[in-house]
This record gives C-alpha cells, structure tokens and sequence, in this order.
C-alpha cells in the first residue's frame, strides 16, 4: 500500500498540486461552455437566451452528482486517513450504483418538469421550443454527467484531481469538432441545430466516462471481481445520504436562486438575460482558481481529519484563505480592464454586452466572498459537519433574493444594476457567516478530542 501523501506532504505544495489541475480543467470546461455560447450566438440571440436559461435547470440536474460527490469524498478520505482501505473501497463500489439509481429517477422526473420550468422562467413561442429542444437531450444524458461527478470524487479522496482535468480537456477539443458537426450537419448527420449543441455535450460525457472509470480502476478502490460488493446496502446509502444530503439541498438551493435570479432578470427582456448569461461565463474563468481550491481543501482536511492531524486541518484553511485573497484581487483588476471586451467576442449587440459588463464588474467585488463559501463548505464536508450548508445556501440563494430582488424588481422598478448590488450584498454576509462557523466547528473539535486524550 503506498504512502498516504495528503498526511505528509507540504500543505501549500498539496493545495497547489490539486487545485491547478481541478482549476485548469474547470477552465477547460468554461471554454467548453463558451463556445456553446459562441455556436448559439451564431444561430441567433435567442438561441444564446436559451442556453442560458437552460443553464438553470441543467445546474439542477447534476446537483444529485455533485453533492453526493462530495460527501462520498469526505467519507472515502476520512476512511483513507484512518487507513481503512476495505472500508474506503467499499464506499467507491456503493457509490458507483447508487449514483446510477439516483440518475434514473432525477431523468423521469425532469422530463416531465422541465417545460413548465421554461416557462416559469419567461420562456415563450420560439425562444421556448430552442430552450425545449436544448435541454431535452441534455436530461437524457443526466446519468453521464452524473456518475463522472461520483467517479471525480472518488479520484479526488485519493488527491488525485489530474484525471478529471484531462476529461475536460479532451471534452472541450473534442466539442469544438462536434458542435459545428450536429449543429449544420454533414454527410448522413441531420443539422439539428441548438439541439445539435446538447448532443454534442451528452455523447463527450459518455466517452468521458470511460476514461474515469479506468482511471478510477487503477486506485484500487474499485474491481469486479465480486458483483456482490456493488449491491444495494442502504445501510452505506444512508451514510451518503446523510454526508450527502446538505450539500444537496444546497446545491438545490443554488439552482433555485439561478430560477430566481433569471426571473428577475427577465423582467428587464431577453438580452438581459443573454447578457447575464455571457457575463455568468466569464465570470466562472475568474473563479476557477478559487473553485479549484474546493477539491483541494475537501481532499486534504478528510485525510487529516481522519488521521486526527488536526494543525494540517486549521493550516490548509489559512493557506486556502491567502491564495483566495489573491486569486479574487486579480480577478478584479482584470475584468476592470478587459471585461467589456472579453464579452464583445461573444456578442456583437451592444445592449446585451452592456447588461454582461454591468454584471461581471459589479460581482467581481463579490468573487472573495464566493471563495469563503467554496473553503468553508469543503472544510465542513471534509470534517463530517456539513449540516449547516443548506441553512446558508436557502437563506443566499432563496430567502434573501426572493425578498430583496422583488423589493428592487418590482416594488421599488430600479435600474438592473441594484439587482447585482443587492446580489453581492447577500453573497458577502453569507460568505463571511460560514468560514467563521467552519473555523469554530474546527476549534471545538480539537479541543473536545484534546479533552478526550487528557481524560483517558
């Protein structure tokens, strides 16, 4: 059995050997995004708007992957850092299925939600049928997406975050010979227009998932040599549910708020909303460093926290805070200076790229915040005391929006400028809330096991 590097290697060289991988795929899977906008922008605007109110509901259908994903993760490096191999791979083998019937029952049920989503969303005559024909496939492909969220995390309890870099790298080349393929058409392929953008998506996460699974073959943690090991075991389910089921219920709560906050949105008309959406994707290029820190952060306090290296916990959230800071500082200066222009290469109309610049300047004061939330949900995952995730998430994604936007929106008929204040308002207090709690959840369990060492 090798060495368990998370329990002895430097913390800021295991955030950096994490984190840039996790960060330049996430990048990879941005430009992924980006030129789906590009290929839609070239369809019409409408097709743009439809991508982008697709986003919602797609965010929602990998939510289940995701969050579970993490709580396999927090689970699979606790086991590691106890040095439990037969526990560790016992939780990867359930994972896989799991997922799988998770997958099942989220496709039926979106299938029949999704158009009145569309609708609720503002979606109406054209602009809904491409919205419709767009997410359609993209549901159908939910399983995909889904168990290379679940495979990710198993890699990602080994601190391995290079293999899901990879996938996305060789998804998005890959995507830029697809898209034009299904979109026009050529030879015996029918073009299928905004329709040929989610196909495209769905069959490069089909081929991805091989790729994971070998990778994920190679740790160990998983073989088929007995089919008995992936059985259903809901005593195990019900530790994922549990390690799983807040960050579920925020991940829900985010796809709620990007409802809510395109609902908003659309009462300002359809390039606000294609606006918004251009400006969410370049705002997602300057946040992958701090993402990237989430599966870094998650990876090395499970495995130390396991290990009961309790300073190697409290050290790689001061680390993780200091990269942040920088990270979010110059994502500020940059889009200062390029933003405006970054969202030109996108869109040639002059209200829509307005409306993006708008929000990509506003909320790049918000990018800090952003970050305090991705360390502090990974350090409470990682220490098993996820529980307070959700509260967090329904009061920043729902509660606080649902009161504010409507009083900014509606009663009040400000300018949309006010809806993004108002949104780096709520992002903020909620960011500085959680990193406090995770820091005092941290501190009461060292002393607690301290007291425990001094008692016995």
């Amino acid at each position: 059995m090798q060495d368990n590097k998370l329990l002895k290697d430097s913390i800021p060289n295991l955030i950096k050997s994490i984190a840039i991988p996790s960060a330049t795929g996430l990048f990879f899977n941005t430009l992924y995004n980006i030129v789906d906008n590009f290929y839609a922008g070239l369809i019409d605007t409408e097709a743009v708007a439809a991508v982008s109110i697709s986003g919602t509901i797609f965010f929602l259908l990998t939510t289940f992957g995701m969050s579970f994903g993490y709580g396999i993760s927090a689970l699979l490096g606790n086991a590691l850092g106890q040095k439990k191999q037969f526990l560790a791979g016992l939780y990867a083998k359930k994972a896989i299925v799991f997922i799988i019937i998770i997958a099942c029952c989220t496709t039926l049920l979106s299938l029949v939600l999704a158009p009145y989503g569309l609708k609720l969303l503002g979606a109406e005559g054209e602009y809904f049928k491409k919205a419709l024909s767009y997410i359609n496939v993209i549901i159908l492909g939910t399983l995909f997406f889904n168990l290379n969220s679940v495979l990710n995390s198993i890699l990602v309890a080994k601190g391995d975050s290079k293999s899901y870099r990879n996938a996305l790298i060789f998804g998005f080349f890959l995507n830029l010979i697809l898209n034009p393929l299904f979109i026009y058409g050529f030879a015996f392929i029918p073009a299928m227009g905004i329709a040929g953008l989610a196909i495209s998506t769905v069959l490069i996460q089909a081929i991805n998932n091989i790729y994971m699974l070998k990778k994920v073959l190679a740790t160990g943690l998983v073989d088929f040599k007995s089919l008995q090991a992936f059985s259903v075991d809901w005593r195990i389910y019900k530790a994922f549910i549990t390690q799983g089921m807040p960050s579920v219920l925020n991940f829900t709560a985010m796809s709620l708020g990007g409802f809510i906050i395109v609902y908003f949105v659309s009462n300002y008309g359809f390039k606000a909303v294609a606006g918004y959406g251009l400006g969410l994707r370049i705002e997602q290029l300057f946040l992958l460093l701090a993402i990237g820190l989430s599966p870094a952060v998650l990876s090395i306090v499970s495995n130390n926290f396991g290990a009961k290296q309790y300073d190697r916990v409290l050290k790689c959230i001061k680390v993780s805070l200091k990269y942040a800071a920088f990270i979010s500082l110059a994502g500020i200066v940059i889009i200062f200076f390029a933003g405006e222009l970054m969202l030109g290469l996108f869109d040639k109309d002059k209200a829509v790229v307005a409306y993006g610049f708008s929000y990509i300047m506003i909320e790049s004061f918000t990018f800090f915040a952003y970050t305090l939330n991705f360390i502090a949900v990974a350090t409470l995952q990682g220490i098993k005391k996820p529980f307070i995730i959700p509260y967090v998430g329904l009061y920043r994604q729902i509660l606080a929006p649902l009161i504010v936007y409507y009083l900014v929106v509606m009663v009040f008929e400000l300018e949309l400028m006010y809806l993004w204040l108002s949104l780096f308002a709520i992002t903020t207090s909620a960011g500085i809330f959680i990193i406090f709690y995770a820091l005092k959840e941290v501190k009461t369990i060292i002393a607690a096991d301290a007291k425990l060492s001094v008692e016995a």
